[in-house]
């Protein structure tokens, strides 16, 4: 699997977490953005990119989630009574347009404007590759929190898990995810202090649909079920 190397990079940490919990030995190497033979092996200059065999390469989350249910059935994250829901979840917080992308926008546009957000220079590399404009950052944040209202909604009424009685797709990618906001600890998650100062950036709005259900669910997911600290 290509990844982020140095940044809790959600995508690349959900997909960590599925290998992990479905005991699946996987090998790294690090996204290089200078190397343009990896991005012609890959196909895209991005990651996480997973490599199967002889298969092409996997690059949206609900692809790779799909590889991991194939090669580790024994290990069901997505039982087979809610996997409607769950496959929704899951892309409405990791597929283009969802959480993790509206949240990106919404820090690039922080560091456009020169508020708080991204690196200027981050935020202008980011810009240029996400499709970033003035009124889609404008627009980032009401769907950012109109998204962490769902999530809170399916959360409801104290549940452990979003689904059933025990673990599955939505819970990993909801703990990763959670990390665009209120990153782990120092000690769970070494990072540049630029970029956990970029991930604490909250406006009002933001901060309000950031329910503490949503942070203590996260918190019991990686003590549960997931590796720490990250290795990045």
């Amino acid at each position: 699997m290509i990844v982020v190397g140095g940044v809790p990079s959600p995508w690349g940490e959900a997909a960590k977490g599925l290998f992990h919990v479905k005991n699946l030995s996987w090998y790294a190497t690090r996204l290089a953005y200078d190397e343009p033979a990896q991005a012609k092996w890959a196909g895209v200059q991005s990651a996480p990119v997973v490599f199967w065999q002889d298969e092409p390469p996997l690059i949206e989350a609900l692809q790779i989630l799909d590889l991991t249910q194939r090669i580790a059935p024994d290990v069901d994250l997505v039982p087979e009574a809610d996997a409607t829901d769950i496959r929704a979840l899951v892309a409405r917080m990791a597929a283009p347009g969802g959480l993790g992308w509206q949240r990106r926008l919404q820090l690039v546009h922080g560091g456009m404007m020169g508020a708080e957000g991204f690196h200027p220079k981050v935020s202008q590399y980011l810009a240029s590759k996400y499709g970033y404009s003035p009124e889609r950052g404008e627009g980032a944040g009401a769907m950012v929190q109109a998204i962490l209202g769902e999530m809170s909604a399916t959360l409801a009424d104290g549940r452990t898990y979003y689904f059933g009685d025990r673990l599955t797709a939505a819970d990993i990618y909801a703990a990763t995810f959670l990390g665009l906001f209120k990153p782990l600890p120092e000690d769970q998650c070494a990072m540049k202090p630029a970029t956990r100062s970029a991930f604490e950036t909250l406006d009002e709005a933001t901060r309000a649909a950031l329910d503490p259900a949503l942070i203590s669910h996260r918190d019991r997911i990686y003590a549960e079920a997931l590796e720490l600290p990250l290795a990045l």
